[in-house]
């Protein structure tokens, strides 16, 4: 049975726990990088499972959805309250080519969204954090909880590439 979006949700944020979600966000790129270094274009392009993404494309939606935050961010800072769209990811990994990207444009678009996001979050005021847009699938979400989440997103990416590493060296 397909999980709920109610259950995505839950399950990825208690995938960051108790942590500083801006230290858990600050570590992502590092953490990224240490992942596929040195995998040959055939372990990158590797799909455990029909359906299922492969490392390169993972670290693309990482880098798409990075973008997508920064746009939602910089708009319930400016309206807050505003209706957030979600998107296709699965649409957007067909029309984004995900699977052609190279890997060293993906890595370096995510270092420099995140950086950009870090930044902006490290200014916000108390009461920005508590700023909120209605998002069209999971509801209310504050500043703070988005961060949180892209915290949790990224765990839980980095586990699906483990376990594709995992994979390809048994």
């Amino acid at each position: 049975m397909a999980e709920t979006i109610e259950q995505y949700k839950s399950r990825i944020l208690s995938l960051a726990g108790g942590r500083d979600p801006l230290l858990c966000l600050a570590a992502a790129p590092d953490k990224l990088v240490r992942l596929t270094k040195g995998l040959t274009d055939d372990a990158l392009s590797h799909r455990p499972a029909p359906g299922k993404w492969s490392i390169r494309e993972i670290v693309a939606h990482l880098a798409d959805d990075e973008l997508v935050g920064a746009y939602r961010v910089r708009l319930i800072l400016s309206s807050p309250g505003t209706a957030i769209q979600a998107f296709d990811q699965a649409r957007w990994a067909e029309t984004g080519r995900y699977h052609s990207i190279e890997l060293a444009v993906s890595l370096n678009l995510f270092r420099t969204l995140r950086e950009a996001n870090l930044s902006l979050f490290k200014l916000l005021s108390a009461q920005e954090w508590s700023r909120f847009g209605l998002h069209a699938e999971r509801g209310k979400e504050t500043l703070h909880d988005i961060a949180k989440y892209y915290a949790g997103h990224d765990l839980n990416h980095f586990s699906q590439i483990e376990s594709i590493l995992t994979q390809l060296s048994a």
